[in-house]
């Protein structure tokens, strides 16, 4: 019973475990939740997508992950655990205890969350990305420990276990809740939030528009580039427009949030 247990929770791992599909569904809807909210949905919706492009809604997700902190290191815990019980699952923990599998175990253990922490310490300072990396390497102690005991099966035979105190198990527990908590709960909680605040997902600019005979200055949400000028949503029209003569605004509130509405 024990052994088909761990074999399950490896073959869960293989396949990317929770974490895995709530990142693709949040992928798929969170851009368009974003798009539909910011623009006022319906018809404007579809202008706005058949401007970008299906393919360019990616662009919506990055600017979203790179313009809010917590958004992002929620992403970066999770696949940062997601990618090591993939690999985990398919040999990546050495069985063996001899120096030199204990420093691989260790290498592999840390360089992804070292590399995920950087990253937001690129993005969002050094605060955010300690505390990245610390979560993340907190967080695959617990898969490590798991291969260790027997409680994952190991693709190229099973080592022998080793015995895991009391205290040991409760860590271990601890962090897989931890971790399907920020997974399934919080990670969509403040993706969906992130998605309804009211503001962009990309670049505001004051630019100049013609419409018609007359030209002034008006608000876009910056869609792409084209020539000296850009095509934008026009906040106040409410279509899309070409703009030029741009500047930068600094705030990205483009209407109220959701919940403020």
């Amino acid at each position: 019973m024990a052994e088909q247990k761990a074999d399950e929770r490896t073959e869960l791992d293989r396949k990317g475990g929770p974490g895995h599909t709530v990142l693709l569904a949040l992928l798929a809807a969170v851009p368009v939740v974003k798009v539909a909210w910011t623009v006022g949905g319906g018809s404007h919706t579809r202008e706005v997508v058949s401007t970008m492009g299906v393919p360019n809604l990616g662009e919506v997700l990055v600017g979203m992950v790179t313009t809010r902190p917590l958004l992002g290191c929620l992403v970066a815990v999770v696949t940062s655990r997601v990618v090591f019980a993939l690999a985990a699952a398919r040999g990546a923990v050495p069985r063996g205890r001899s120096l030199g599998q204990l420093a691989r175990t260790v290498t592999l253990t840390v360089a992804n969350p070292l590399a995920m922490g950087v990253l937001c310490w690129v993005f969002y300072g050094f605060r955010w990305g300690l505390g990245v990396a610390l979560v993340s390497l907190a967080l695959r102690h617990g898969l490590v420990q798991e291969y260790r005991a027997g409680r994952r099966s190991h693709p190229h035979g099973r080592p022998d276990p080793v015995s895991l105190a009391p205290w040991e198990l409760r860590l271990v527990a601890a962090e897989q809740w931890a971790a399907l908590l920020l997974t399934v709960v919080l990670l969509p909680l403040v993706a969906f939030g992130s998605a309804l605040d009211g503001r962009a997902w990309d670049t505001v600019l004051r630019c100049e528009v013609t419409a018609g005979e007359h030209t002034g200055p008006s608000r876009l949400i910056e869609l792409r580039r084209e020539g000296n000028g850009v095509v934008g949503w026009d906040l106040h029209a409410r279509e899309i427009v070409n703009g030029a003569g741009c500047v930068k605004e600094e705030s990205l509130r483009v209407r109220p949030a959701w919940w403020d509405s």
